[in-house]
Parts: structure tokens; sequence; C-alpha cells
């Protein structure tokens, strides 16, 4: 039996932040990083192998990075933990000693129970080279693809498979417009029709009652009576907590039956850690459990992990949620609460609104146009969250945004705050889109 100081299970986004944080924490201690597959596909970058990068190779997590750093890889797959002895078993037989263990063991994709679901050229989105790489091919053979889900896995997917091909692509979602879980509905209505536009078929307001075919899926059949015909399909309706080996070794879950943590990361059994989308996440505004999966989510709570292994350093304060996606080469961004969420949490909303190019004057090479949202809390002014839409700086502009939430920030203070600005870079600090919004949201509460 090999031991380690540290032993992490999963070398997805979480484990792998969290082996570099122990590394950097702790430069005397031992690490494992024990992963499943051969390679570690970039979550983030999946939809992009079926267009603009092409292939799952060249989607990787570059292993270099463990050596470099001094983390020991094992290709293995980890099958039980003794609590008592401190010992994690693999299927290969092999055993390794920890005094500190990390749960990053992640999540897998949803499939629903609906007939024909497990019938050939049906494919979920699985983290897996391999698996994507077989997606890959049956993609540059079909005809007619149907997306079951427009939420950012949908979209992304819907305009990346019609890049180099011939290929009908139809996209079924249950709600009214796609991506409505994250945005307000005039950004989702936007992002809508720039998928249109790439010839992409939304069909809202719709669900799947039915896969249909022999050897194949050949039609996806509607619960409103209509029928699409399809030779692939691509399941993306969101994923589950992947937490069996946690069951088995006694390790509690949460009310959403992910990994059940603290504020540090920390299990019920005090020398196990937990991050990543196995792991239970509450709200950073009401601090209720929370079912967001992200990367970002899951690297911020591998740093948290991996820095608390032996001496409590950091704190999660809960997610906030932050998205950005490209469609029809506008960004779409959000971070918090959208204000329709805002209200259904009982909040008391002001909502500030600014659009500007970013570039000044707006003759200056690479000008778009960006548009800002804020929604803030009437009665404090602190910003509950924030949209953004337009050109390529909003997705740094979201960044932004989601630090004004995390630091609880007012109208004031952010209609005062500092920026930098550059003819070439951004937009006049006249008319600077995050100062411009907050203006907007003040008058408007000076008002009331």
């Amino acid at each position: 039996m090999e031991k380690y100081d540290v032993v992490i299970i999963g070398g997805s986004a979480a484990g792998f932040a969290a082996a570099l944080t122990a590394r950097s924490q702790y430069p005397e201690k031992s690490i494992l990083v024990l992963r499943r597959e051969d390679a570690t596909v970039i979550p983030c970058g999946i939809p992009y192998i079926f267009g603009t990068v092409g292939s799952p190779d060249k989607n990787l997590i570059p292993d270099a990075m463990m050596e470099k750093n001094q983390v020991d890889l094992k290709v293995d797959v980890a099958k039980a933990i003794d609590r008592e002895k401190k010992v994690v078993t693999t299927e290969k037989g092999n055993e390794y000693g920890y005094e500190k263990l990390i749960l990053a063991t992640g999540s897998r994709p949803a499939k629903p129970p609906i007939p024909g679901v497990q019938g050939n050229g049906i494919f979920a989105v699985e983290k897996d080279a391999n698996y994507l790489a077989n997606c890959l091919e049956a993609m540059n053979g079909a005809k007619d693809l149907v997306i079951v889900g427009c939420g950012f896995i949908g979209v992304e997917f819907a305009e990346e498979c019609i890049k180099g091909r011939d290929i009908n692509v139809t996209v079924v979602e249950m709600m009214h417009h796609c991506l409505m879980l994250n945005y307000d509905k005039e950004f989702a209505v936007r992002a809508e029709e720039g998928l249109k536009k790439r010839g992409v078929n939304i069909m809202g307001n719709e669900k799947v009652k039915e896969f249909v075919g022999g050897d194949r899926v050949e039609k996806v059949v509607l619960e409103s009576g209509k029928e699409i015909k399809a030779d692939i399909v691509l399941i993306g309706i969101g994923t589950a907590n992947n937490t069996a080996i946690a069951e088995d070794a006694g390790i509690e879950l949460g009310p959403l039956k992910g990994i059940a943590v603290n504020r540090y990361q920390q299990t019920n059994d005090p020398n196990i850690y937990s991050c990543g989308d196995c792991a239970e996440k509450v709200s950073f505004f009401d601090g209720k459990p929370s079912p967001l999966k992200l990367a970002s989510i899951a690297c911020m709570e591998g740093r948290i992990a991996g820095a608390n292994l032996f001496e409590t350093r950091r704190m999660n304060m809960g997610v906030i949620g932050i998205f950005s996606t490209l469609v029809d080469g506008t960004v779409y961004a959000a971070a918090g609460l959208t204000e329709s969420v805002a209200h259904q949490l009982g909040y008391n909303t002001v909502v500030g609104e600014a659009e500007a190019p970013n570039r000044h004057p707006a003759c200056m090479p690479g000008c778009e146009p960006i548009k800002v949202k804020f929604v803030f809390e009437k009665g404090t002014g602190i910003v509950l969250g924030g949209q953004v839409s337009g050109g390529s700086s909003g997705g740094e502009l979201i960044n932004a945004i989601s630090a004004f939430i995390c630091q609880r920030m007012t109208a004031e203070n952010i209609a005062t705050f500092q920026m930098g600005t550059h003819p070439g870079l951004t937009a006049s600090p006249l008319v600077y889109q995050l100062t411009a919004a907050a203006e907007n949201a003040i008058g408007k509460m000076r008002r009331s």
C-alpha cells in the first residue's frame, strides 16, 4: 500500500484546482490524484469540439501541469473508502493510504426517463474524450440533429454543430425561450433570435414524449403531438451528482443529494473534504441549497478545499452563479439574480440599465455596443445581479459585476468606483456602462 498526505479522487476542474492549491499551500506534502479517465477534457470547451476546436484531443487539460507541480497522477477508478483505516481501494486492486482525502467525483449527465432514451444515436454530454469522439463521428454523418434543452449546453451545441456541416438543427425547450433560467426575457429573446439567424430551429414551450427508431433514433415525438425527424439526438438538460463512493463510505448527503459540506468544504468526516459538482452548494443570497454546477464554481471550491486541508484558511460564502456564452458573435453574460428571480425571492428591486459603445470614439476599430443591466435591492441599494450583452469585452465586465455582488456593493459604490479606460479598449468614462447603469438606478430610487 502506498501512503500519501493527500489523496484526491477526481481529476477534472475541482480536483485539478484542489491539487494545485494543496501543493501551493502545503509544499512539503505528498499529493495523489486518482482519475478514471485517460485524459481530462476542458468542461466548458466540450460544445466547441463539434465546431471551432474540431477534436476532443484539442480540448484537454494538460497533465504536464500535475507533473510540474509534483502531483502524482494515476488513472484508476476509486472503488471504496475505508474511513477507519484511511485507505482508498481501486478497481485495479491498489490501495492508497491518506491523511486527508478530497472527493471531487463530479457529476454525470442527466438522462430523462423518456421512452426510447437508451436508443442508438442518442447522446448525453459526457466529460469523456473517447465518448465525445464517438459522438463527433456520429455527428459528422448526421443530417437531422435534435437537441433537448436550450440552456447553455443546448445553445452552444446548436451553434457549433452547424459549422461546416449540412445539417438541420432543432432545439426543444420546455420553457418559452432559451436561456430563461439565467437571463431575463429581453436577453433570452435576443439570444434566441441570434440562433434563429444562424438557421437553428427553436421549439419553445415543448416537451419530449418519446424517441422513436429501429436500429437508431429516427424521430422525436413531442407531447404536443408534433414529430421531428432525427438521426442523432443530444440531451443537455443538466447533471446529477456523482456521490456513490461517498454514500457507500457513510458520508452524509445534503438536501439536493450532493455531498454535504460546511463552509470550509469539509464533510461530516473531518479528514474528508469535497468540492465541485458532487458537493452540495448554498446560495450566496439566502444560504438555501443551490443546484448550480459550473466549472468556475468547481475551481473556486477546489481552491478552498485544497487550502483548508491541514489548517482552516478559506471560507465559501455561497455560490453567486456567473454565466457567459457567445451566440452569433454576441456575448450574453449574467451574474447573480435576474430581475425575475429576485422578485420570486421576495426582493423589492430597482433596475439600472445603460448601453454604449465599447470604444471611444465610436470610429475606433473593434467598436461594438454593450448593454448592462443591474438589479438592486431597493431599500439598501445593494446589487443583487447583473446582465451584459454585446461585444466581446462583456465577458470580462460580468466578472467585475460578480466582484461587486460578492462585496455587496451599492449603486452609489458602483457609480463612484474608479475604472481604467482607453479609447481602443473600453467605453468612454463619461458613459462607462457599469457606472452609467448604476446612476440610472439611483435616479429611479430617488424618484420613487
